[in-house]
């Protein structure tokens, strides 16, 4: 039998969905599921500035779902928790149950 989870854990699951809820902030972490990366090579994939990307990489980082290292002046960027990837395959059978669904009731 499962726990009924705390309203801490309710806050943590939270904070991680919040951290995943821009398209940018995927496409940082479907990069990442490759290999790791330094910084200076994730900002050619993306059309924003470099400020901009910094903030999602932190939100990554602050939600436990990307990690850092140093070496010298490059940042190397890795998927602390690569886990994180079933959660594109359990969103694609949401979307696919939702658009049959809809096309269910189309007809």
């Amino acid at each position: 039998m499962r726990r009924k989870p705390t309203e801490q854990q309710y806050e943590a699951r939270a904070c991680v969905m919040k951290a995943l809820a821009h398209p940018d902030r995927l496409k940082i972490i479907d990069v990442l599921s490759r290999k790791e990366r330094c910084l200076c090579e994730l900002e050619p994939l993306f059309r924003t500035d470099k400020s901009t990307l910094s903030r999602h990489i932190s939100a990554l980082r602050n939600a436990g779902i990307v990690r850092e290292r140093r070496e010298g002046v490059r940042v190397y960027l890795t998927l602390a928790t690569p886990c994180i990837l079933n959660i594109f395959d359990c969103t694609m059978k949401v979307i696919q149950a939702d658009t049959k669904r809809k096309q269910e009731w189309k007809k």
